[in-house]
């Protein structure tokens, strides 16, 4: 066989062998064979065993575009996007995902599972086992978003959101907002296996629409676990104290009345930081929370003159005591469920690891007598365009 026989041959072999790895996708899975979740709800049956509910969104085409037995259908766009909700009790939450996935003819994906929500029930009793689950299985989204539900869970993922596309989107915009806690599966994780055993989690309740509109999550606060287990709540108020201490606040209003005039002044926060700094003197447990923040006068309906110095810093004074207010009601609460959801344990444990170890077995009797002293700095950086408010108070 001579050169450019020899040389035709084996660019043949290369270009068959090279043939047989353009096969395709063998391995794919189509989207149309997949059961997109896209939020969770873990309920407590009668039973008191566990009970799955999933969020599952799909772009089966719904011609009236509306409601489908077991599921709401999306009413933009002409009804193209359906939301399904399922639901399957089991013994433990692996064996309601098995049976859950017997129900359907899709296969179960969880990639886009960006909500978990626990009912009311299920916290009371213990999230310990869900959480197990849900941490351990390799396709959960740990940067999804948890909540804890009045009532069942899978109310609120049975609701249509008028705004969203599925309930799963209206809460993660939700949390993002940053008006309240956002807390996510991994966090929520971390807390229970932190050194203080307490976590907080938003607080769903499901409103009723104005008028003729549909019933719409709200978030009315937090909700507090000691050893996974839900111990009690506290209100939108206090909560907003416990974003303070745990430095989480990012984005907020604050509006309130002023000494010796009538009328309101509000505020919008544009930096805020918290430091805790524990001190340990022999027995005698003491922590200092340090918080600055800055904010801009946002309206002003009293008859303050917002460019004389002296009244602005008398109105930076009222504004630490009202933050300072929030942050005593929040800990007035925390303190009476036993409950470090501050992160006060894992401080000390910083700052005195040896101490610490020796004394840990004690903080539950430690925390509630723990002294906290509050040193709140708050600067108003802009008072707006006006010195005068353009209104007279009545």
């Amino acid at each position: 066989m001579d050169t450019t026989k020899r040389k035709t041959v084996l660019l043949l072999l290369f270009f068959s062998i090279h043939s047989l790895l353009l096969a395709g996708c063998w391995d794919r899975t189509e989207v149309n064979d997949l059961a997109i979740i896209t939020a969770a709800g873990i309920d407590l049956t009668e039973d008191r065993y566990p009970e799955l509910s999933v969020n599952i969104y799909s772009t089966t085409q719904s011609g009236t575009g509306g409601q489908q037995i077991g599921g709401i259908s999306d009413s933009s766009g002409g009804g193209a996007n359906v939301s399904v909700v399922r639901s399957a009790p089991g013994l433990t939450l692996a064996d309601a995902t098995s049976k859950l996935q017997r129900m359907l003819p899709r296969k179960v994906f969880w990639g886009h599972d960006e909500v978990f929500i626990f009912g009311e029930r299920l916290a009371k009793q213990g999230i310990g086992e869900p959480i197990e689950f849900l941490t351990r299985h390799p396709a959960q989204r740990e940067r999804g978003n948890v909540f804890i539900s009045k009532g069942l869970a899978k109310d609120v993922l049975m609701l249509q959101p008028s705004i969203e596309r599925t309930i799963a989107d209206k809460l993660r915009e939700v949390a993002k907002s940053q008006t309240g806690l956002n807390i996510t599966l991994k966090e929520l994780a971390q807390m229970m296996a932190g050194k203080s055993k307490a976590a907080i989690v938003p607080w769903l309740e499901i409103k009723p629409g104005f008028k003729n509109q549909t019933p719409f999550p709200f978030i009315m606060g937090s909700a507090v676990l000691k050893n996974g287990k839900m111990v009690g709540r506290i209100d939108e108020y206090a909560t907003r104290g416990v974003m303070w201490l745990r430095n989480e606040i990012n984005l907020a209003t604050i509006t309130f009345s002023p000494k010796n005039t009538q009328g309101y002044v509000s505020f919008e926060l544009k930096k805020s930081n918290t430091a805790l700094v524990p001190h340990i003197d022999s027995d005698n447990w003491s922590i200092t929370v340090r918080i600055e923040t800055q904010n801009d006068i946002v309206e002003n309906t009293t008859d303050l003159n917002l460019m004389e110095p002296n009244n602005v810093k008398e109105l930076e004074t009222e504004l630490g005591n009202d933050i300072e207010h929030r942050v005593k009601l929040a800990l007035t609460k925390a303190r009476n469920m036993n409950a470090d959801i501050f992160g006060f344990a894992d401080a000390f444990y910083r700052k005195y690891p040896k101490t610490w170890k020796r004394a840990q077995d004690r903080w539950d009797e430690i925390f509630p007598k723990l002294k906290v002293k509050l040193e709140t700095r708050t600067v108003i950086s802009r008072p707006g365009m006006t010195g005068k408010s353009l209104i007279k108070p009545e």
